[in-house]
């Protein structure tokens, strides 16, 4: 059984459609991509999958319960990084993941236990103690993640987590999110690095102006593909071709 599951979901502000019959699931230990470039409707996707946006249309299933029947529930087998740092700068690194852990139902001792155990999986027991205005930007994002994972959620949103950050900063985080999945948590990585998807993911949906265009493993969409082009409208005006391990993306860039 999928541990998320996304049929048909749409979403529109005003005028504007932002995701348009979404569907694709994820299951536990899987590395979902949802590939795309900047503005078509990942995050949202994402904000529509944890509840604080409620889709137009639409159903979103977290392992096997419809997540609007039981949001109390959902939330409690998932864990969200967002795009933004969710991060209170004026404390702790240690204090920032004790407070999260109690936000997500942990007592005390279990939130202290907790933190020091993530503490060290994220190499920042040295630091723990000091203030998060402190931190570089991979540090943030470590604690960032650290944060989601305090209840030890059974799946994993994450919002392109490696956005701004140094290229070690970034492996690190990467490195530390497979061996996630490797044991066994279901993880939708949203991202618009294409080697990032080529690398992590198991299964890719490729996303653009809301609608999902392709979906598969890297072997299932060269199938699609052929050597036909898919275009990406990404911007409105000149053109590149971009690669992804073969597969040639026509995409327009202002």
């Amino acid at each position: 059984m999928s541990l998320l599951n996304i049929d048909k979901l749409r979403k529109r502000f005003g005028e504007t459609v932002a995701v348009e019959d979404v569907s694709f699931n994820v299951n536990p230990g899987e590395f979902y991509g949802l590939l795309g470039p900047n503005g078509a409707g990942k995050t949202t996707t994402i904000s529509l999958v944890c509840g604080l946006l409620k889709p137009d249309e639409g159903s979103i299933g977290v392992d096997g319960t419809d997540f609007w029947s039981n949001p109390k529930e959902s939330h409690r087998l998932m864990g969200l990084v967002p795009q933004d740092l969710a991060l209170y700068e004026e404390l702790t690194g240690r204090e920032n993941l004790e407070f999260w852990g109690k936000v997500a139902g942990l007592s005390r001792n279990d939130a202290k236990e907790r933190a020091t155990e993530l503490l060290e999986s994220l190499t920042l027991s040295d630091r723990g103690n000091d203030a998060i205005s402190k931190y570089s930007g991979g540090m943030k994002r470590r604690i960032n993640l650290g944060c989601a994972l305090m209840h030890r959620p059974k799946l994993l949103l994450l919002d392109e987590p490696t956005v701004g950050i140094d290229p070690q900063a970034r492996m690190n985080i990467l490195d530390f999110i497979r061996g996630l999945a490797n044991d066994g948590t279901g993880i939708l990585y949203t991202t618009h690095y294409l080697e990032e998807a080529e690398s992590l993911c198991d299964r890719i949906g490729i996303i653009d102006h809301g609608k999902i265009l392709a979906e598969g493993t890297l072997a299932d969409l060269r199938n699609q593909i052929g050597h036909d082009q898919l275009s990406l409208c990404w911007k409105e005006s000149s053109r590149a071709l971009i690669g992804l391990n073969g597969l040639a993306f026509k995409s327009r860039f202002a």
